[in-house]
């Protein structure tokens, strides 16, 4: 193919609004109840109408999709059941030539057991050196060589016949890659260099603080400093070398970085490695003013040294849907952990995730749209023989996996899977048509037209700081450019500061001219 013009960095990414598109559930193209390109290249106007600067796509490679596509077994290939290279091309260019950019999903920590290089090494080639194997503990080797355990529960080591054991931090089908390996580093360049060859933009990094381990492999003890596995200083020389690949494109990076110290991750941000990084902190902050006005400004505050801009994001395909966790009454609660028959309040979700919209898109930095936000999805309870993800069974059944938040979007209220395509791959709730695009496209109070007049309205805020005005308890107000931002958490209705217009809000003023509880509003000073 001819090498398309590199994608110029002219600091888009640092206030774009950038949705994230799961392919598996986005829309089905051929009819087959799986999300595909094809469905994904015919919604391009509904994304371009929405607003959005940039996809964000959940890996769409070569896959036996044993954890959603994150069991990667060719980068350079697209899953059969998405569609084909070149019709990634066609969509990279299509949605370019609409003003929207493309961000892939690259995963170094691990591959699929089916990846070739693993399955070389399982026949006894010599490419067991890119991988951790080890022998095992105990009289006869039966025990694993050390205590690490999976992030999907169980111990992070699988035994094969030969007695040898390799290191899984994640599913037994998602071998780790050694990253002290030449041959490791050398392959993730090429393959970044692959993709922005044809077009992308930028790159969103899965687990990014956990490649380096350390080459003893010892226990977790507690207190360890350094971490065996998390946060090893060695891995900043890789997204060096990776800063320098996509600078020579004008490419950009998001990583997902899961750390506690703000000073370490700022670290990841700084103007050679990282561009970016998710928040996670603003997504699991339950709704209650003082901790998210704290939140806000620790994520201020940690990006502020490095001079990179904060994300913001209030779902992904990792957690329970917004509508679904801010209707729990529990603000104790763990709004990123997921319980079977969790009782939720739907309307009080929907008026909380409406306000929260208009937060996020007002707060400096960029934000992320999952998919199926701007519709106000719930989380959907999944029949228990058609849960997929291998984090419920890998628990024991005790925790229901991600599928509620990925179950496929209705698009058509009239038409059969509500417009999605075949029979979905997961099941769709009985009433799920009731929240269908094309409904929701006619309706001017709908979550849908709200999205689309904030994502329209959000340059009112300008790209300068945030400064907080005084509010009573319960309420956050801020002014950026122009424009002022005000969400009421609070049981009781309050007055708005003095303004000049009232530009959109998450619902209607009480008859007094007040902005009642679990509402927000944008005004012009």
């Amino acid at each position: 193919m001819g090498q398309p013009t590199p994608a110029t960095d002219d600091g888009w990414w640092r206030s774009a609004v950038i949705y994230q598109v799961y392919v598996r559930s986005f829309a089905d193209g051929d009819g087959d109840g799986t999300g595909d390109l094809a469905g994904v290249r015919a919604r391009l106007p509904y994304l371009a109408e929405l607003g959005v600067d940039a996809l964000w796509f959940t890996p769409w490679y070569r896959s036996p999709m044993k954890d959603g596509g994150y069991d990667v077994a060719d980068y350079r290939a697209i899953d059969p059941a998405f569609g084909t290279l070149a019709e990634a091309e066609k969509l990279i260019a299509e949605a370019r030539e609409l003003g929207i950019r493309t961000i892939v999903d690259i995963v170094p920590n691990h591959v699929s057991d089916q990846h070739p290089w693993f399955r070389a090494a399982l026949a006894g080639g010599p490419g067991r050196e890119l991988f951790h194997f080890r022998p095992g503990r105990g009289e006869h080797g039966e025990l694993p060589p050390n205590d690490w355990q999976s992030e999907f529960g169980g111990p992070a080591w699988t035994r094969l016949p030969d007695g040898d054991w390799y290191l899984h931090l994640f599913a037994p089908e998602q071998p780790d890659l050694n990253w002290a390996h030449p041959s490791v580093r050398q392959e993730h360049e090429d393959i970044l260099r692959f993709w922005f060859e044809r077009g992308v933009a930028g790159v969103r990094v899965d687990s990014a603080a956990l490649l380096a381990k350390d080459p003893e492999l010892p226990d977790v003890t507690e207190g360890r400093a350094p971490h065996p596995y998390v946060d090893r200083d060695e891995l900043h020389d890789v997204y060096r070398a990776w800063r320098a690949v996509a600078d020579e494109y004008g490419a950009v990076f998001v990583g997902e970085v899961w750390l506690p110290d703000t000073e370490r991750f700022a670290r990841y941000l700084r103007p050679d490695e990282l561009h970016t990084a998710f928040n996670f902190s603003f997504l699991t902050c339950p709704w209650d003013a003082d901790r998210l006005r704290t939140s806000i400004d620790d994520t201020l505050a940690e990006h502020a040294p490095v001079g990179a801009p904060a994300t913001w994001v209030l779902c992904n395909h990792d957690v329970t849907r917004t509508v679904t966790r801010y209707g729990r009454a529990d603000t104790g609660f763990d709004f990123a952990t997921k319980a079977f028959g969790t009782p939720t309040d739907l309307a009080l979700g929907t008026r909380r995730a409406r306000a929260a919209a208009l937060l996020s898109l007002a707060l400096p930095g960029a934000v992320y749209v999952y998919q199926g936000e701007e519709l106000g999805l719930p989380e959907a309870d999944i029949p228990l023989d058609r849960i997929e993800d291998p984090m419920h069974a890998r628990s024991g059944g005790t925790d229901p996996g991600r599928d509620g938040c990925r179950v496929p979007l209705p698009w058509a209220a009239g038409e059969p899977h509500a417009g999605f395509g075949g029979d979905p791959w997961l099941p769709q709730p009985d009433g799920w048509a009731a929240y269908a695009a094309d409904r929701q496209a006619e309706d001017p109070g709908s979550m849908l037209s709200l999205y689309r007049a904030a994502i329209r309205l959000r340059p009112e805020f300008g790209d300068g700081p945030l400064t907080w005005l005084p509010a009573p308890d319960g309420v956050l107000a801020f002014t950026r450019a122009d424009a002022l931002c005000v969400v009421n958490l609070a049981d009781t209705p309050v007055d708005l500061p003095a303004h000049t217009e009232l530009l959109l809000h998450s619902g209607p003023l009480d008859t007094a001219g007040r902005l009642p509880g679990d509402t927000a509003v944008w005004l012009r000073a």
